[in-house]
This record gives C-alpha cells, sequence and structure tokens, in this order.
C-alpha cells in the first residue's frame, strides 16, 4: 500500500496511526517533497471512481489564494491534472493506494473496508 501524506497535516498523522494499529503495511510518501505525477494521478482517479474535484484540497490556502472554485469548473480535466501535479499543497490527502482501490482524505469506515479487501499484510 502506498500511503501519500503531509506530515504536517493532523488528518493524515490520525490515519497514519489507524494503519500503524491495523497492523498496515505500507510505504509513506510525502506529498509536498515528492507530489504525485500526472499519471499517477489520472490512474488513481480512475481506480477511485470518485469525481476529479475530490482531489483537490479545498481547504487549503493555495486552493483558495489561486480562486479554483471559480476557475474549475471551466477546466477540462486533462487541465486539472496538470493543475494538480504541478504542487503537493493543491492535493486532497492522505491518499491511500491499495492493490483494488484509492481512497481520498481519511474516513475510517471507508479505510477499514478497503483495508480489509487487500488484506494487511
Amino acid at each position: 500500500m502506498l500511503f501519500v501524506c503531509y506530515p504536517k497535516c493532523s488528518t493524515c498523522k490520525k490515519a497514519e496511526k489507524w494503519l500503524q494499529e491495523q497492523g498496515a503495511d505500507f510505504e509513506k510518501r510525502d506529498i509536498k517533497e515528492q507530489n504525485p505525477t500526472r499519471e499517477e494521478l489520472k490512474r488513481w482517479h480512475e481506480k477511485s471512481g470518485l469525481p476529479l474535484k475530490r482531489f483537490f484540497n479545498t481547504s487549503g490556502n493555495l486552493y483558495k489564494e489561486m480562486k479554483l472554485k471559480d476557475q474549475l469548473p471551466q477546466m477540462s480535466e486533462e487541465e486539472q491534472y496538470d493543475l494538480l501535479a504541478s504542487d503537493g499543497m493543491l492535493v486532497k490527502r492522505p491518499i491511500l493506494v491499495t492493490d483494488d482501490r484509492v481512497l481520498v482524505g481519511f474516513r475510517e469506515k471507508e479505510w477499514e473496508q478497503g483495508v480489509e479487501t487487500d488484506g494487511l499484510d
């Protein structure tokens, strides 16, 4: 499993602690140091089944500064992928990438199901 997070984020800390309590074997990646690539984002988006807007950190300062709330509806998916890949702080986190699914944001119930389905190694 790949756990993509921002170490200073309280939700990411809670998700990481939860993963550790479950005994999950995961690779941790700092989203600010190693932003997801456009290709990764596209693959994760398709695997997640979520609207692309869910991959944006809508409560982040950069999102607000760039006034993306007003711009996103006019942007193509390709433009949105490029934008997300340009700065990790635009991407909602944490992201958990398993063999079968991609979970965006930490919701314990969702993560329980995702981790159970893929198993803990």
